[in-house]
């Protein structure tokens, strides 16, 4: 069973109850939305283990929560909020925040309509939100909530009813926060779509396309599918098909006889001949050019090829998995309906609140050989961030994702002082100021689709061109609009 979010009966709402439970008692979360916001912890000063952590105040009208060290309710009646480490089969209470320089009531929040909050300044330092300083304001989806020098807060997104998936086989493998098995890191409900998915394409033997921004990690996630295939005690053979030349792809693929074309040529058994009972990794094949994706049409239909030089028909066993960053429609749709499964890797936008966990797990790998690094940045096994790093960040509008954090990350590695600090030109930015109010619901299919065309399919910069508040609104327009 998924969970289920509601909270249980009690006389006085202990920090427990007033979070996500799997009782369905009482219903705090009114009304019908397939999605609800939270609050991510994606910074803290003393807490920094606990990154990825939420709470979620419940959907009741005119109840105030707090966030802070409290864990009775207050003289004005707010409950105070418990902190959960939340996946799709599991929930684990882990109380209020803890350290000795935050207030005891440091935040008062309460709903504030279909997809937010009203939060309130309590305790000391100041409150900003989006990098401007407020006593009170609206958080909506995307909206940064930072009590100065003290902890950060990211409003997002959770699945109401999150059921259980094909999640499984990886429950229990990997600590909260930290880098699972096939190399993933995150804790938001895309990347555990994303697990779902490679457990579901791993476990059949079609030809798969991954599909994925830049730097995202498509080949990560090719080695996943293999790794828990069938397949994963055979070869798992890698190749750019960008850089396949037009004049050897036939012998590059299927390998060719000694002596052919030339005499003193070496035989070679082909990428296909070398991933036998394996698979054939083909990471950028929206690079290559149309009449050389054809040669590629016979062997992934039934399997059969010939190597240069040699009448005898072979047959290949071996999965051919492909990766592209472009509009899976520009390949050759007789290539791309021989691809039985898709898989989409979320970009970073799709998945903000991961940001942190990723930046934290790359820091542990890149230091892991510098000592001196570890003992001057580190405390134990957390990287000792400066706030402004993770706000850049978090603000950022990602080109090469995970790879783009990475080579920030590496720069800002070099950073003088016990914290690492944001490196040369990567500062974080004040949030937008409001924009003219925009009604969703008024918007178009037409009008969307244009915006998306002359953003080239970039959704960060289409909803920004439509006026619309974040991302998350703009996802839930393109789902009503059945525009994929």
């Amino acid at each position: 069973m998924g969970y289920n979010l509601a909270v249980r009966p009690s006389p006085t709402l202990r920090p427990a109850d007033s979070t996500l439970s799997g009782s369905s008692d009482v219903q705090l979360f009114s009304g019908s939305e397939a999605e609800i916001p939270v609050l991510v912890l994606v910074w803290s000063q003393d807490e920094p283990e606990r990154v990825g952590e939420l709470v979620a105040p419940p959907r009741a009208q005119g109840l105030w929560f707090t966030v802070g060290r409290a864990v009775e309710p207050g003289e004005d009646g707010a409950f105070p909020l418990s902190f959960q480490r939340l996946r799709p089969y599991s929930r684990e209470d882990t109380g209020p925040l803890r350290s000795s320089r935050i207030s005891r009531r440091q935040l008062r929040l309460r709903n504030a309509g279909e997809d937010g909050f009203d939060v309130e300044q309590v305790g000391r330092p100041s409150l900003r939100v989006n990098g401007n300083e407020v006593q009170s304001a609206q958080v909506r989806p995307g909206d940064v909530i930072e009590v100065e020098r003290r902890f950060t807060l990211l409003c997002a997104l959770r699945p109401r009813s999150w059921p259980r998936r094909a999640t499984s086989e990886i429950e229990g493998t990997f600590p909260f926060g930290q880098v699972d098995g096939d190399g993933l890191c995150g804790e938001s409900p895309a990347v555990w779509a994303l697990r779902a998915r490679i457990a579901q394409v791993a476990a059949r033997d079609e030809h798969a396309l991954i599909l994925g921004p830049s730097g995202a990690g498509k080949e990560l996630v090719a080695r996943a599918i293999h790794r828990r295939s069938r397949r994963a005690a055979a070869p798992l053979i890698s190749r750019n098909a960008a850089t396949i030349p037009e004049s050897l792809i036939d012998a590059e693929l299927f390998g060719n006889l000694k002596n052919y074309p030339n005499p003193g040529t070496p035989e070679r058994e082909g990428l296909l001949g070398g991933a036998r009972g394996g698979t054939l990794f083909l990471d950028e094949i929206g690079e290559l050019p149309i009449a050389l994706q054809a040669h590629l049409l016979r062997v992934l239909d039934g399997g059969e090829y010939q190597r240069l030089g040699e009448v005898t028909v072979r047959r290949a066993d071996a999965r051919v998995i492909a990766a592209t960053n472009r509009d899976p429609q520009q390949l050759k749709h007789d290539l791309l309906a021989r691809f039985g499964h898709r898989v989409e890797i979320p970009g970073l936008d799709e998945r903000v609140e991961d940001v942190p966990l990723i930046l934290r797990h790359l820091a542990r790998a890149y230091s892991r050989d510098d000592a001196a690094a570890r003992a001057r940045l580190f405390d134990g096994d957390e990287p000792r961030f400066a706030a402004e790093l993770v706000h850049a960040l978090l603000a950022r509008a990602f080109v090469a994702h995970v790879r783009e954090v990475s080579e920030v990350l590496l720069r800002a590695l070099e950073s003088e002082g016990p914290r690492i600090q944001p490196p040369p030109g990567i500062t974080p930015r004040r949030g937008p100021a409001p924009p003219a109010a925009i009604d969703p619901e008024a918007l178009t299919r037409e009008e969307v689709l244009v915006a998306l065309e002359r953003a080239d399919q970039v959704r960060e910069r289409a909803w920004r061109e439509l006026g619309l508040r974040n991302r998350y609104q703009f996802r839930r327009l393109l789902r009503r609009l059945g525009i994929e």
